[in-house]
């Protein structure tokens, strides 16, 4: 037995013995055949950019990021806001279900009634920032719009009532305040300095759940999700965990610094099942302290319609003033003025920043004030930063050279002066819808009855108690809250003029022009 099993295991040595030989004299025969570019080392075959450098590395750095500290520094400034709205009464147009069988046979005008309506109490939750020990506290507008009374609950379950500084619709910025002093701050960091896959943490009350923090990365940068018309938006994109009650909180680096305020998400179930975005503070810190210093933000506008050169979905689609498709005609603009991306100028604004310098229609933005601009959101933050009156630095490529411009940048207004908070004081009168019986006596369908007039702008334009105005600047007005917005819209243009029409109770026709500009 045991000489059979000698002589198997020697059998075996000498298989895997001459299995082994057969392959180097394999791999020896082979080698003599292969040509002589084929044993060339990787970096020969495939050579690469010399100027790309490798993070630096060491063991300590491999080892997880520690983000212990930075979250226990943000989440003490991290607040829960709980925002109120009475319980209103509303005239609301409802449609009567009778119009259709019986017409105007009894009365009926327009198959629609006006009717009063109690509306019930809303309460909505968010997230906000301290930014100063003496109470004054960053968020979105969203999470406090229409709050007849706001609560600030901090992290250790004090809680301030909060009282409403300024608002920033455009931004979706807020600042509030709650008394007292000595609270816990974040220090604020530079957002433009952050980099894409840096780690950071999202601070906040998700689903009304205090004191929340979630990590992630860094995707992408100046994204734009094109949700308003007249928004700003510049955010950061990340996949930390950022859900509903998030909004207003911070986005905080690995240092513990808040580089964001969390303002949206984008998700097809609601939840985060996608990523968050979050306002850079380089906005932030302006529109905030515009609000505490004027009351309203100083916004500046360069004054030129553009053209991004980046091709987008639908290009291929879209088909220009000359009938070709839109892509084709970036594609030419590129190559015509040797910029493969920027903002191509198409039309200089009449009176805005850019009619009074050097930028020229078919100028490619390249960059302001050193910041590369590729897209429309990369030059809505480099503006944003800045104030009526700011000298910029405008980079373009022109004759397919770069040149620098500099502008100087003006208001809405198309002026270098600081606007003010527009509000209906400025008016100095008093307003309500008319009266049921009024409307029927006059056969009217809306209107707003000037009810008292003091010293103001509606005095100034001639504008008496009694008076009815139908329209302003063209617009039906129905309600107290359309007229404000016309105003705050008017305020923005050159003119800022309100052009009022409207009657007497006696059914003579008026016409008046309103100055809303303030002096």
């Amino acid at each position: 037995m045991k000489q059979t099993t000698k002589n198997i295991l020697g059998v075996a040595a000498i298989v895997l013995l001459s299995s082994g030989v057969a392959g180097l004299t394999t791999y020896k025969m082979l080698q003599k055949n292969m040509p002589a570019d084929s044993t060339a080392a990787f970096s020969d075959m495939f050579r690469q950019n010399p100027n790309v450098r490798t993070a630096a590395y060491s063991a300590v750095d491999a080892q997880p990021i520690d983000l212990t500290e930075a979250a226990e520094n943000s989440v003490h400034a991290v607040v829960h806001i709980r925002s109120t709205q009475a319980s209103k009464v509303q005239e609301v147009e409802v449609r009567d279900p009778f119009s259709e069988f019986f017409g105007d046979f009894f009365g009926g005008r327009g198959g629609t009634q006006r009717r009063q309506v109690q509306t019930p109490e809303r309460t909505g939750f968010g997230s906000g920032v301290i930014i100063s020990k003496d109470g004054y506290i960053v968020t979105n507008n969203h999470v406090i719009a229409g709050a007849d009374e706001i609560s600030v609950t901090l992290n250790d379950n004090r809680q301030f009532k909060g009282r409403i500084i300024g608002t920033d619709e455009n931004t979706d910025l807020a600042l509030i305040k709650i008394e007292g002093d000595d609270f816990p701050t974040i220090p604020v960091g530079d957002s433009d300095a952050l980099k894409v896959g840096e780690w950071v943490l999202a601070v906040g009350n998700p689903f009304n759940l205090t004191s929340t923090v979630t990590a992630g990365i860094v995707s992408a940068k100046a994204r734009s999700l094109g949700m308003a018309k007249e928004s700003i938006e510049s955010y950061i994109q990340t996949d930390a965990a950022i859900n509903q009650g998030n909004s207003g909180g911070a986005l905080v680096n690995a240092r513990g610094e808040l580089i964001g305020i969390n303002a949206a998400l984008f998700s097809p179930t609601g939840s985060n099942t996608g990523y968050g975005f979050a306002i850079p503070t380089s906005i932030m810190k302006k529109v905030v302290s515009d609000l505490k210093q004027f009351g309203a933000v100083q916004r500046v506008l360069l004054g030129v319609k553009v053209t991004p050169l980046i091709e987008e979905a639908g290009d291929t689609q879209i088909k220009d003033e000359s009938g070709k498709k839109f892509s084709d005609v970036k594609k030419e603009a590129r190559e015509k003025y040797n910029a493969i991306d920027g903002l191509w100028v198409r039309e200089i604004v009449e009176g805005g920043s850019a009619a009074g310098s050097d930028l020229k229609v078919d100028d490619v933005i390249i960059g302001m004030d050193g910041k590369t601009i590729r897209k429309y959101a990369d030059l809505q933050e480099a503006l944003a930063k800045h104030r009526p009156g700011d000298k910029a630095q405008v980079k373009v490529m022109r004759d397919k050279k770069e040149k620098t411009i500099e502008v100087t940048l003006k208001n809405e207004q198309g002026t270098t002066k600081v606007v003010k908070n527009t509000d209906m004081d400025i008016l100095g009168a008093a307003f309500r819808p008319v009266p049921d019986e009024l409307k029927k006596q006059l056969n009217l369908g809306y209107g707003l009855e000037v009810t008292g007039v003091s010293n103001g702008k509606m005095a100034e334009g001639g504008v008496r108690k009694g008076f009815i105005i139908l329209k302003v600047n063209n617009i039906p007005m129905k309600t107290v809250e359309d007229l404000e917005k016309v105003m705050k819209e008017a305020s923005k243009t050159q003119e800022q003029v309100l052009f009022i029409t409207g009657m007497f109770p006696s059914g003579k026709r008026g016409s008046y022009a309103v100055s809303v500009a303030q002096d």
